[in-house]
This record gives structure tokens, sequence and C-alpha cells, in this order.
């Protein structure tokens, strides 16, 4: 079997090992494969592997060997799932690994917006508390989490890992979307405009679809509390970035962080990446190693699963 790995850089930048995955085939790695070079790269593989790199249905003509595809993350909208169901080729993900990683980076962010603590050493290493005439200073709110409510939109396995740790800092936690039947006695399932509308800190943990697309938008945004922060490490098309910028300048909620936006790389002309309060990360909260090194065993136990005829974590 020939393997060709698209875009192989992110998960494995060299710190872990293709060994276990060219135990199985005859292996081309890219670290990165720019559009027009999908096709040549691809035209003799048996096996495929994406991560971000876009496979359409116009490409499945030219690719006559191809028989599987595996997706080196757990969303898949970067295949045509359709197109590969009409021809037969199954299509896998990576679901869960990196679900205590996302929920770790998640806390992170709210932490930062609440203490702010990487500001503050940053304004020490500047020489600031050296020639302060008081023993301390801030330069922000500092923001107590005790008491405080988290809502949750999304209380899938990362939006569980969140209410976990939220608990843990003494919140109180709402939630809506997934079955409340299996919501946690200390969770509180309730509507998603009471999210917006009661909560300290709403933290965005859906899947991306026609019905969540900027979920946060200018009338969610406006039932927020002036002292709320929005934090989303899900996907970035949750948040309608022009009003959620709006609000975040006119002092309408007290500080977003976010790990995902619309466009990856970001356009420069993002209103979000120089909005007051807003700390963006460039979408690396799934991007321990610990996590990585869970993907790359799923993605290739995925692969091995297939080759012996029972395959797994099939998306389509």
């Amino acid at each position: 079997m020939n393997i060709v790995v698209l875009d192989g850089f992110t998960l494995n930048p060299g710190d872990l090992s293709w060994d276990e995955l060219r135990a199985l085939g005859a292996c081309d790695i890219f670290d990165r494969t720019p559009p027009k070079q999908l096709l040549s790269r691809s035209a003799k593989a048996d096996i495929l592997l994406t991560n971000k790199t876009l496979v359409s249905r116009d490409h499945f003509a030219s690719l006559p060997n191809l028989k599987y595809i595996g997706v080196l993350a757990t969303g898949t909208n970067v295949v045509d799932l359709v197109a590969a169901r009409e021809r037969n080729i199954p299509v896998t993900n990576v679901p869960a690994y990196g679900t205590r990683s996302v929920a770790q980076a998640t806390m992170a962010l709210l932490l930062e917006l609440t203490n702010r603590a990487g500001h503050h050493a940053h304004s020490v290493r500047a020489g600031r508390w050296a020639g302060n005439v008081d023993w301390c200073y801030w330069d922000f709110p500092l923001v107590e989490l005790d008491g405080l409510t988290m809502g949750i939109v999304g209380l899938g396995r990362i939006g569980r890992a969140v209410a976990d740790c939220a608990r843990a800092f003494g919140m109180n936690v709402l939630a809506c979307g997934g079955n409340t039947k299996e919501f946690p006695a200390f969770v509180r399932p309730v509507e998603l405009d009471s999210i917006f509308r009661d909560s300290d800190v709403v933290s965005l943990h859906c899947p991306l679809t026609p019905q969540t697309r900027n979920l946060a938008n200018v009338e969610r945004l406006r039932l927020m509390k002036p002292t709320a922060f929005l934090l989303n490490t899900s996907r970035g098309p949750l948040v309608d970035e022009t009003a959620l910028a709006a609000a975040l300048n006119t002092g309408q909620l007290a500080g977003a962080g976010l790990d995902v936006l619309s466009a990856e790389p970001p356009l420069a002309n993002n209103p979000l990446l120089h909005a007051r309060n807003c700390i963006v990360t460039p979408h690396n909260a799934w991007g321990t190693q610990a996590a990585r090194e869970r993907l790359l065993r799923i993605a290739v136990g995925n692969v091995r699963s297939f080759l012996l005829g029972a395959p797994v974590n099939i998306v389509n």
C-alpha cells in the first residue's frame, strides 16, 4: 500500500516518530502540500492522510488508486464526505485525542483574562516593578472565579472537561447542548440565551454547523453582562467576529479569549487582532505533545484497522 501524508508538520514537527505508519506501507510524508501539488503527490496513493489540506470532489476522479482517507483531526470538513462515499472510500477521523489539552488551554485563556499573569510578568521584566513606588500593582481588575458562573455551550467530551475544571475553581456551571440526562449533577441545563444572559464566563465547545455558525452574534453578545468573558476554543465561525470586536471595544463585555478564528492564519484586517481586552492564541490548544502522541497513535491505528478489514472511526 502506498501511503501519502499531505501535511504532517503540525502533528509532528520532529518530536514524534512516523515509524509505526511506515511499517504499514511505503510512505511519502510531506510537511505541507500546496493545493496545486495535491494531485501530483497523491497520484499513486492508496491511503491518503490529511490534516487541513482540502480534498474536494474534483480530486477523486484523478486519484484512481485511492481506497482510504484519514483525517488527522476530529473535524472532517476538509474532505468531501459525500463524494468519498459515492466512490466507496471510507473517511476516518481521530476523536477525543485532545480533550484534556483543550480544556487546559480554555482555562489558561480564562486565567489570563482574570489574572493577566503574562501581562504583569512582562511589565516586571520591563522594569516597572523595580521602579514602582508601591510594593505591588495591577493594570487590570483581578477577578476571582470562586462563586462566578461558567456557561458552556456544548457539553460533549471537552465541554464536560471544562465543566470539571470550572467546578474545581468553585464556579457554578450552566450548560446547553448534549444529552441533558447525562449531565453531571453539578451542571444545570438551561436554554442557549440563558447561557449568555446569566453567565460570567461563556465558553463555546460545540461543532460548526449551519445552525451554530455565528452563534455568538450581535443579539446574544448584547445579552452578556459587561463584566463577562467569552471563550472560544472550538471553531472560529461560531463567533461573529465583527460583532465581538465592537462589543469589546465599546466595553459591552469585559474580555474574550480565543484559540480559533474564522480564517487561519488570520487575515491582517481581522478586527479581533487589535480588539480591546482580546487574547488570541494561534489554534494551539490541541498541540501538547501528549495530545499529538495520542492523535498519531489513533491515526495509525485507524489505518491498521482498515488494512485488516475492520475499519474504525469512519465518518461517512
